[in-house]
């Protein structure tokens, strides 16, 4: 009997030291989840049930990219094949194409078609661009990225064209005439084909090309490592998968730290040495970046004013899609979408926002905004929320008028430099938190960071944006929400690798294509930027912003016409 007893204590014993070893397994497994779980919907149980952001993968894919994980529906795959093919942009026949084969903007010409004849406001004048290599040969296909637009710097008065692409090494440029007087054109080449190859390579092969840091801390113990969309190698990383939206992002593990000891994010830097020798010749400040093409003959046109017969609503298209969307004119912007009023008094700006909550969400360019409106209406005071300068989240009261201004800025990737983990949030996520109504007005924009990432990355960022648009907008269809576009800026060598104006007319080519269709107006900084006298600035200067803010409350205060 003893013996018995004996066994059945040893066999207790062996069940109890399995029953160890698979709950020791099964807490291994936890901390190190295999990669095919990466995918943000696989952090949600069926119940709904959010498990801890503190978790470890150890990758093994090389780079690994959160966003080839995706899980599309034919919808969503069929609608991001389209906007990729939307963007396509043409390739020479030849992979490699030697410098002096390269567009050379001074041997390129513009030529005015027919500029002799008789032109009037309203009417459509078109430009003939040639572009030839620094042999003066000219070129035989196309992929040039050019910015062209007509101006009156005596009326500071300008517009953009819309440039068409025959892809044989001409282009043509349709404007239309918006005001009378002498109007001259400028043409501009930004980047040749050649160096709109590279970007493309470096768009798809060097996502990491702006690598960002998180700091991690326990008691006086801290550790930083790098964060990114994608992390080459096969070290553990923390998951800081969003939940609801599925955005990816990861960190390297610290070697000491938990995941969940993360405290804040921040740029880390640029990579160097992107480029071979060769293709350093295709990014040359005073060479081939942004510079004028001068016209062959005239460079300028009469154009007299309409007879008074004529429709006087010419400049008024009333049109979403119309092209140009606008025009300056003595230099106030006057679109052609909707109406503008321009609020140049700070009681005037009190009397549209009085009883309304703005939201702001998005980068530096939206936190002009906040910056103007906080500066330029008295009764608007900053409340100090403690947060870092430049980086928000930030706070404006007019308790007077009952008037509440907040930006914040969007997720990761953002390069600012010290963001605190709390207040990385996701648009997303913060429309769903807004109840809406008739006196909440949402201004979004976002553009600039994604500049270094394959396009999916935005459109997946976009997708979940648009999606919370459309559910607050079915609970609150009154809310109003305004897309402000991004806008062109001074570029160098190492500028147009990381945020050249080509990658920003990308992701603003997918932004307006995804956005049209559903109740959200635009003010649109890209024209607003072009077509302006002043330098390109990533920030425009004041005189823009106040346009882009009549532009805003144009819509908030619409007039009674």
């Amino acid at each position: 009997m003893w013996r018995d007893s004996f066994r059945l204590q040893i066999f207790c014993l062996l069940m109890a030291i399995l029953a160890i070893v698979v709950l020791v397994h099964n807490f291994f497994q936890l901390e190190h989840l295999d990669d095919d779980t990466v995918s943000g919907s696989n952090w949600i149980t069926e119940n709904n049930v959010q498990h801890s952001l503190s978790q470890t993968t150890k990758t093994t894919r090389k780079p690994y990219c959160g966003y080839k994980q995706q899980i599309l529906s034919k919808r969503e795959q069929a609608e991001q094949e389209s906007l990729l093919a939307a963007i396509k942009w043409p390739k020479p026949s030849d992979s490699k194409i030697a410098f002096v084969q390269s567009t050379d903007p001074a041997h390129s010409d513009f030529v005015i078609l027919k500029p002799s004849r008789f032109f009037k406001v309203g009417d459509r004048l078109e430009v003939l661009v040639r572009m030839k290599d620094f042999q003066g040969k000219p070129k035989q296909y196309g992929g040039d990225y050019l910015q062209a637009r007509i101006h009156s710097p005596l009326l500071k008065a300008g517009a953009t064209g819309r440039i068409v692409d025959c892809h044989n090494g001409l282009y043509k440029v349709f404007f239309t005439l918006l005001w009378p007087g002498e109007v001259k054109v400028s043409v501009s080449l930004v980047h040749p084909s050649e160096a709109i190859q590279v970007l493309l390579r470096l768009r798809e092969e060097r996502p990491d090309r702006v690598y960002f840091k998180s700091s991690f801390k326990s008691g006086r113990y801290s550790e930083t490592t790098e964060c990114n969309v994608c992390l080459p190698g096969d070290l553990p990383v923390c998951n800081f998968t969003d939940l609801y939206t599925g955005e990816p992002w990861f960190c390297y593990k610290p070697r000491k730290l938990s995941c969940a000891s993360r405290i804040s994010h921040a740029k880390g830097g640029y990579q160097k040495g992107l480029l071979t020798q060769e293709e350093t010749l295709f990014f040359q400040s005073d060479v081939n970046i942004k510079r004028p093409i001068l016209s062959s003959g005239p460079d300028s046109v009469i154009v007299k004013p309409k007879a008074f017969t004529d429709s006087s609503g010419m400049d008024r298209a009333e049109d979403p899609t119309a092209s140009p969307s606008g025009y300056y004119y003595e230099d106030q912007w006057r679109s052609r979408t909707h109406w503008i009023h321009h609020f140049n008094k700070s009681d005037d700006i009190t009397k549209c926002l009085q009883g309304k909550v703005i939201h702001l969400f998005g980068d530096s360019t939206i936190r002009q905004w906040f910056e103007y409106l906080t500066a330029f209406v008295p009764d608007l005071v900053e409340f100090n929320l403690g947060s870092p300068k430049n980086v928000g989240p930030f706070m404006s009261v007019d308790l007077k008028h009952n008037i509440l201004l907040k930006f914040r800025c969007h997720g990761p990737p953002i390069r600012f430099s010290t963001v605190f983990s709390s207040e990385l949030r996701y648009i997303a996520n913060e429309l769903n938190g807004i109840v809406g109504g008739r006196n909440t007005v949402i201004a979004i924009t976002i553009w600039s960071h994604f500049s270094t990432f394959p396009v999916e990355v935005y459109i997946q960022r976009l997708r979940n944006i648009r999606r919370s648009i459309i559910q607050l907008l079915d609970r609150s269809p009154k809310t109003l929400i305004i897309i402000r576009t991004a806008n062109v800026q001074e570029l160098g060598p190492e500028v147009s690798l990381f945020n050249s104006d080509w990658y920003s007319f990308q992701l603003d080519s997918v932004m307006r294509k995804m956005f049209s269709g559903i109740a959200v107006h635009f003010v649109d900084a890209w024209e607003m930027s072009l077509a302006h006298y002043l330098p390109h600035n990533l920030h425009p200067k004041e005189v823009i912003v106040k346009n882009q803010i009549d532009a805003f409350l144009s819509y908030v205060c619409p007039l009674q016409t």
